[in-house]
């Protein structure tokens, strides 16, 4: 509960510190005629929505595994993550209809001062800070939503420094460059989404989480283990399940193959980060057995 805490924490103080930026990039835009400022108001508006959907998320993210749900609710964080995507991928579409629009209709360029310029450089300095802590909390606390709401925050600096460098073009007579960059915008928070997908997808379709050769050797190095096969995992560090099974002594009884089970559990718990190992005992087959058994599933015999 109070990792949920903390991660709902960190995303109300974004929340915050996006909607401030929002006011004054509308207000700077509307009063300069910066389409490219209007953009970036408009993606940070949509940081503001990501926030407040994220945080629902996180609630429900939080909540213990139910009967319905035995594995957590883990992937609502990583579902919320992949909510920010379709929401950069609707700004990426406004921002390149509206500035293709304009450069066709050779609409006027925006009125360059240095209150426009002061908004803008201070929103990006606004937006590097939140973005770095809220990466810095999603790497504490493990949290994809935080990891994703911080790459698409960072899109701000860069949208930012992108829109100054247009409007400085603008200043020394080329109005059309107010455009382009609302164009360069767009495909700055395009690649962002990509970024996002990439980590995002391999949680939702159940991808490993480690090489099932990498957990196997951990299971081998546990003093009592004969064999190690039918190794499982999916999930993200810190919320990753991983299942195999094992053969020990059949001259063992229950009590003592159950002590390795669990030391088994454990190493395999710490080398993935996992929040739940389920290891099965199987008593091991005879010499000829084993190595048929290990041919079969590709593993070394010991």
């Amino acid at each position: 509960m109070r990792h949920a805490n903390e991660v709902r924490r960190v995303l109300v103080l974004t929340l915050i510190a996006n909607l401030a930026v929002v006011v004054a990039k509308l207000a700077a835009g509307t009063l300069g005629n910066s389409l490219a400022v209007l953009a970036e108001a408009g993606h940070s508006g949509l940081d503001a929505l990501n926030n407040v959907v994220a945080l629902a998320l996180a609630r429900v993210a939080a909540r213990a595994p139910d009967e319905e749900h035995p594995y957590g609710h883990g992937k609502f964080d990583t579902l919320g993550a992949l909510g920010i995507v379709a929401f950069l991928s609707v700004t990426v579409f406004r921002l390149v209809e509206v500035a293709v629009r304009r450069l066709l209709e050779g609409s006027p360029g925006p009125d360059v001062g240095w209150g426009l310029v002061l908004v803008v450089a201070a929103s990006a300095l606004v937006s590097l800070f939140v973005s770095r802590y809220e990466a810095r909390r999603g790497r504490e606390l493990g949290s994809a939503l935080l990891l994703a709401d911080a790459v698409h925050t960072r899109t701000d600096v860069w949208g930012s420094l992108v829109v100054l460098a247009g409007l400085g073009f603008a200043a020394i007579g080329y109005p059309r460059a107010d455009a382009i960059v609302a164009l360069l915008v767009a495909g700055i928070i395009a690649a962002a989404g990509y970024r996002v997908l990439r980590s995002t997808v391999p949680v939702l379709v159940d991808e490993r989480a480690a090489e099932a050769a990498d957990l196997r050797a951990v299971a081998l190095r546990t003093e009592g283990v004969v064999s190690a096969y039918d190794v499982r995992s999916r999930g993200r560090p810190g919320e990753a399940f991983a299942e195999m099974t094992i053969a020990v002594d059949p001259g063992l009884n229950v009590a003592e193959a159950h002590l390795i089970a669990d030391e088994v559990e454990r190493r395999v718990a710490r080398a993935v980060r996992a929040r739940d190992v389920v290891v099965h005992v199987e008593p091991a087959a005879s010499q000829r057995g084993r190595a048929a058994a290990a041919d079969a599933h590709g593993e070394p015999t010991r």
